[in-house]
């Protein structure tokens, strides 16, 4: 098993995980406090009440649906993620800040996609890992533009330049989001790098109100009422049109090869801290737009 807040590998069952997690809130360990209270219980318990909590988090038959319950939760609830709510309406500011920011996520995207595939042998995931790289960052020459090259070009339309996109160093929370994704891709099973990387894209996925979010990654009507510039229309519906695909066949995968390996429990682990450094990554995002605001004034 693994800790949700260290990640270290733990033997044993959910007395010993359990039992590692409560000695670490003993410890007051803050990240470990911070996923209990999120996650388990705002209130005290003993320890034998706290391993009961813990197994309730984790139990799950349907591990797709568990993601998409708890990403739901984490980012859409009905108090959603403060950029969701900049992205219903974005103004200038908010999506310089995502071209600034998504940028260094879209170098390392391409790199976990690399050390997934390297970390097994199951042609099926080299498949599915080889059309990302290529919609995400390369492109086919006369039929689609790479992700990437849509999202400069919609840094550009708010005066941007790709010299300052490129030389302009990530923020700590982007710098330390980027490292924990290498880390996880480049130690731990392909299934758990795919459970840290493509859980990520249910942000974009136009189905999650339909799964009980309260509102989308954008108000729709943005690709139409010309609030918004082309080249943001572009990347917006690129991302819009693909990512149901994307994020539900990753999905599909990593349920069925966490219980083929017996690594349920490593990939829950996992995602719940990539949602944490996903979180703090879109956070970043909009600090970066209140920087380049303040910087023309």
């Amino acid at each position: 098993m693994r800790c949700p807040t260290c990640l270290i590998h733990i033997d044993g069952g959910y007395h010993e995980i359990s039992e590692h997690i409560f000695s670490m809130q003993e410890k007051t360990d803050a990240d470990h406090i911070t996923w209990i209270n999120r996650y388990v219980s705002r209130n005290r318990t003993t320890e034998d009440e706290f391993e009961k909590l813990v197994k309730q988090v984790f139990e799950t038959d349907d591990l797709k649906t568990w993601i998409i319950r708890k990403f739901i939760g984490k980012f859409f609830s009905k108090n959603p993620h403060y950029f969701l709510l900049k992205m219903q309406r974005p103004d200038r500011w908010t999506l310089l800040g995502y071209a600034y920011e998504h940028h260094h996520f879209l170098k390392q995207w391409v790199k976990s996609c690399s050390m997934i595939i390297a970390n097994t042998d199951f042609e099926e995931i080299h498949h599915y890992e080889i059309d990302n790289i290529i919609s995400e960052w390369h492109g086919e020459e006369g039929r689609f533009p790479a992700h990437h090259e849509l999202l400069l070009k919609m840094g550009k339309s708010y005066g941007a330049t790709l010299e300052d996109i490129y030389n302009t160093e990530p923020l700590e929370p982007t710098i330390h989001a980027v490292k924990t994704w290498d880390y996880i891709c480049r130690n731990f099973s392909f299934v758990e790098g795919m459970a840290a990387m493509h859980s990520l894209e249910l942000i974009a996925n136009r189905k999650m109100k339909d799964y009980g979010a309260s509102v989308g990654y954008f108000d729709p009507v943005i690709l139409k009422d010309g609030s918004v510039t082309k080249e943001t229309v572009d990347f917006l519906r690129e991302g819009y049109e693909a990512d149901v695909s994307h994020s539900e066949a990753a999905l599909d995968l990593i349920e069925k090869y966490a219980a083929r390996l017996n690594l349920v429990q490593e990939v829950q682990a996992v995602f719940f801290r990539s949602i944490e450094e996903f979180d703090n990554y879109l956070n970043a995002r909009i600090e970066r737009g209140v920087m380049i605001e303040n910087e023309q004034h």
